[in-house]
């Protein structure tokens, strides 16, 4: 029998699967699909993720970049060179997730993957956690398994606070991208943005919807935008994914299991920044597991309340920018965008050098101005 069960090896999965190994404790780690996967993603990354491991993430870094390129409805630029103290991470997801991974397995973490859950199920004082060909024991469970995973409701969680959003992407190779920005265009898609992220042979273009119930052609939009670098995505596979942004604190925590990740509903619903906050609910868990095996019986809610306190506290700003700022999204980009100095403090926004509750009241008082009519 293993201490711990983790369903889903993306970056929530092997955060908590490395943090729990770390601590000396049996953790399995299963994953539907064969390791390397492609996961459709931008692919942005905070460098201060850094911080909460001790190896050294450059190998599954692909570059990094220090400018952000804006524009509305493709034109009107703004180009912001970031003054944080390390530049943005681009990365790709089957190489990022996969070398995760690999850091866990070093500290013995099993790994199973093409090796998809089929049922769960509480036994006395362990959790069955069924596969097409094999039944595992484990003391605690993991739900790691993503936005469109089964584990959160098989576990009790069948009417979560989120926000359903859906992004569109494409990997788009190129002999020579341009990799001096990232890039951002806001106005040509409601309640959301397109976006282009450099890498070493190519771009990830995508475009995503936030606030949902939108309708509108996500995959004409990002074919227009993907024009604008010479690169033609019709005949190129395009990904179409759920977003499960944050809608509120609610529990995360049931009996012997947690919810990490998407799986928690942790998308900052502003950004639909979704990597940093999964690796960071994936740390707790590890850390909030280990210590409930150690004795502390009130760790797993713990869990919830370490969450709700160091990431939900400032989505709740989040996402009253995003209300206001989707809403007017024309005197958003003036006032949020154009202003040098409120693009600075949004590249250390995601940069994890300043939260939105440092500078979100003075950025709603404006934005709600703007709404009101009032210069």
């Amino acid at each position: 029998m293993y201490d711990c069960i983790v369903v889903g090896a993306g970056p929530s999965g092997g955060s908590a699967s490395y943090h729990l190994a770390k601590r000396g404790r049996s953790v399995l780690l299963l994953e539907k699909e064969s390791l390397p996967r492609y996961k459709p993603c931008g692919g942005g990354v905070s460098p201060m993720v850094q911080e909460w491991f001790d190896f050294d993430f450059s190998p599954a870094v692909a570059l990094t970049v220090s400018n952000i390129r804006y524009t509305w409805q493709m034109g009107d630029p703004e180009l912001v060179e970031l003054t944080t103290k390390e530049p943005v991470w681009m990365v790709r997801r089957d190489v990022f997730d996969h070398y995760l991974v690999q850091q866990a397995q070093k500290l013995g973490v099993e790994l199973r993957d093409n090796t998809g859950v089929t049922g769960i199920e509480w036994k006395s004082d362990r959790w069955l956690v069924k596969t097409e060909n094999d039944v595992f024991e484990a003391k605690y469970v993991i739900a790691a398994d993503g936005a469109k995973g089964t584990m959160a409701k098989w576990l009790g969680f069948k009417e979560r606070k989120r926000r359903m959003g859906a992004a569109l992407e494409v990997e788009a190779p190129h002999s020579a991208p341009d990799v001096s920005a990232a890039h951002f265009d806001f106005g040509s898609v409601q309640n959301g943005y397109i976006w282009n992220f450099p890498k070493p042979d190519g771009y990830s273009i995508g475009a995503g919807t936030f606030l949902g119930g939108e309708k509108q052609n996500l995959k004409e939009l990002g074919a227009a935008y993907a024009e604008k670098f010479g690169i033609d995505i019709t005949s190129i596979k395009q990904y179409g994914h759920p977003l499960c942004l944050w809608d509120g604190n609610q529990p995360l925590h049931t009996q012997n299991a947690l919810l990490t990740g998407e799986s928690a509903c942790i998308v900052d619903p502003f950004t639909a920044e979704g990597i940093r906050p999964s690796l960071l609910t994936g740390m707790f868990a590890g850390q909030a597991i280990d210590e409930a095996i150690g004795g502390n019986n009130d760790a797993l809610k713990q869990y919830t309340q370490r969450v709700h306190e160091e990431w939900g506290e400032d989505m709740v700003w989040a996402q009253r920018i995003a209300n206001i700022f989707y809403r007017i999204p024309s005197f958003g980009y003036k006032m949020g965008v154009k202003r040098p100095s409120a693009s600075q403090r949004m590249g250390k926004i995601l940069c994890g050098e300043l939260r939105y509750r440092d500078v979100a009241g003075a950025a709603v008082k404006r934005l709600t101005k703007g709404l009101m009519g009032i210069k």
